[in-house]
């Protein structure tokens, strides 16, 4: 079994790893647990996910007035429909969670940051296209 965190209640979800692709629903919430976007989280979810969820996590630190944070969403975004379920997204914006951004360390953005099991197996700052973040994640996985 799988644990897989609802991004719409936060409540977990124990799901056979071959039923991931099936499109599976929250048990709680009845809400689809993978939307193929990224999730945006505050600091209380980012810890729920982080430690709760059995699917690896990439995450995007970024901020509203960052540049290449913007130019790079769309990309982010694509990502997330090409990567799910094997890959849950999720967005931080560091001015708004800044004590995320100081405990990871995160010194530019966009930061990207692969998680497994609740930690950090690889990190990058800068943009990236689409094929970038996919072929950086898999390569990482």
């Amino acid at each position: 079994m799988t644990h897989v965190i609802c991004h719409h209640c936060q409540g977990i979800n124990r799901v056979p790893e071959m039923r991931l692709t099936e499109k599976p629903q929250c048990g709680k919430c009845k809400s689809p647990l993978f939307g193929a976007l990224p999730i945006a989280l505050d600091s209380i979810g980012f810890e729920r996910f982080l430690s709760k969820s059995d699917v690896p996590l990439l995450v995007d630190f970024w901020a509203p007035w960052c540049g290449p944070c913007r130019m790079m969403a769309p990309a982010f975004e694509q990502a997330a429909q090409r990567l799910e379920p094997r890959v849950q997204l999720l967005k931080v914006n560091t001015e708004e969670q800044q004590v995320i951004a100081e405990k990871y360390g995160i010194r530019s953005i966009p930061t990207l940051i692969l998680f497994r099991s609740g930690r950090e197996v690889a990190r990058m700052s800068g943009a990236l296209d689409v094929n970038g973040l996919i072929q950086w994640t898999e390569q990482n996985l």
